[in-house]
């Protein structure tokens, strides 16, 4: 971090060598140039923590109440995709998602893509290179940080509660609003905080799944590092980014109403 923050102030060049001239416009510039990035980076990464609660609520719901004998298979099968690596997982959703497959093919008949080109989601009759495959492949990789967290809360709710707001004539659904979900925010905040963060700063998927249009921040101080060499601006970016996140986390926080993390 010091080395970084030290890199973010310098200027020179990699053939001359690079020295520290406090250089703080290095930031605004960096801000200003590639605040698009910055923008599509929340948004991809918020949409994919959106759709990995509302996918993972009910199954660590399930695996937690009504899971029973099935609970350890279940739980294997979740943290199934970390026995391979995470390139492999990204690399094969280009083929579930490829033209002519079978997600285009379904997405076609329900007439589904019309409604996402229109939303700027995906691009005629095609879903890979697009902004809802970027969300997918960021949705599925990161799913398992979500279940976890929200599994390990909901499997220390003391079942009798259950049974008292029944005795107290309270609905299934009732129940779940002022009983269950308040008692599993700790799991909510850390399922959410596990996954965005990670999903905010990510590049590959954008690199594998994406296009040009579809690049986040992550895209952009990996060239930065890597190909273009301005180590400065880069370092300056990664700064920024934290900063950004741990503004939004700590806000989120406090708003959540709870510190209780998992």
């Amino acid at each position: 971090m010091i080395y970084q923050a030290s890199t973010s102030v310098q200027t020179g060049s990699l053939e001359d060598g690079y020295k520290v001239t406090w250089h703080l416009a290095t930031y605004w510039d960096a801000l200003s140039e590639y605040w698009p990035q910055f923008v599509r980076s929340v948004l991809y990464a918020g949409s994919a923590t959106i759709l990995c609660l509302l996918l993972g609520y009910p199954l660590a719901y399930l695996i937690a109440f009504r899971a029973g004998r099935w609970r350890n298979l279940i739980m294997i099968l979740v943290i199934a995709p970390f026995f391979t690596s995470f390139l492999i997982r990204t690399l094969a959703w280009k083929t579930i998602l490829a033209d002519g497959g079978p997600v285009v093919g379904a997405l076609n008949s329900l007439h589904l893509l019309d409604v996402t080109s229109w939303l700027g989601m995906t691009s005629g009759d095609r879903v890979l290179a697009t902004p809802l495959a970027v969300v997918c492949g960021l949705t599925y990789n990161f799913l398992p940080f979500m279940i976890l967290p929200l599994y390990t809360s909901l499997e220390r709710i003391d079942g009798r509660l259950h049974e008292a707001a029944g005795d107290l004539y309270a609905k299934p659904f009732t129940t779940f609003r002022k009983v269950t979900f308040p008692l599993s925010m700790p799991g909510v905040v850390s399922g959410t905080l596990l996954t965005f963060i990670p999903a905010s700063g990510d590049y590959v998927n954008a690199e594998l799944l994406g296009s040009t249009d579809t690049r986040m921040i992550g895209n952009v101080i990996q060239t930065q590092f890597l190909r273009v060499l301005d180590y400065p601006t880069a370092a300056a970016l990664s700064f920024i980014l934290m900063a950004a996140i741990l503004l939004m986390v700590t806000l989120y926080i406090r708003r959540s109403g709870t510190e209780d993390l998992v």
